[in-house]
């Protein structure tokens, strides 16, 4: 597994991500594995400058026949983009501002992929970009600003 580079001792991926998720009880609705009624996003990666990571919503995240309710769309979206925050710059983030563009309908009960891209930073501020998509192509877009919480070192010391 890739060695990601800080100021601490190199860890890999998943051994950040594991780190993450013990420090809030792995009960985060979004990537949460103890949560059993969250999206339970999973399988991080490191991608070509960005971050990845899937999830397979199940028939209870619907909202209409068939098709993701369009806050959860939202909510993984803002999840991937803070997990970015989290692999690429070290910090624990919160949105400030999130924009999303809904290109086409989103199944349940099939796999789901997850993108997200730092852009520029400034200060505490992040720019976020992520993608949502399904076998199809890209379904929906996001772009966000962030707010710099934590760092991810200090967090996980306490």
């Amino acid at each position: 597994m890739k060695e990601l580079n800080s100021d601490r001792s190199a860890v890999t991926l998943a051994e950040l991500v594991d780190a993450v998720r013990r420090h809030y009880d792995d009960g985060c609705f979004a990537c949460g594995r103890a949560n059993p009624s969250g999206l339970r996003i999973d399988d991080f990666q490191q991608i070509s400058g960005g971050v990845a990571a899937g999830f397979i919503p199940g028939p209870h995240h619907r909202g209409t026949f068939g098709i993701l309710h369009g806050g959860l769309a939202a909510t993984a979206l803002d999840e991937i983009m803070a997990w970015a925050g989290i692999i690429l710059a070290g910090v624990l983030c919160v949105t400030a501002n999130l924009e999303l563009r809904f290109r086409r309908p989103v199944p349940v009960e099939q796999p789901l992929r997850l993108s997200a891209w730092l852009g520029d930073r400034s200060g505490r501020r992040l720019r976020m970009t992520g993608e949502l998509a399904t076998d199809a192509g890209p379904a929906v877009e996001a772009s966000g600003l962030y707010v710099v919480a934590h760092q991810v070192a200090d967090l996980l010391q306490t």
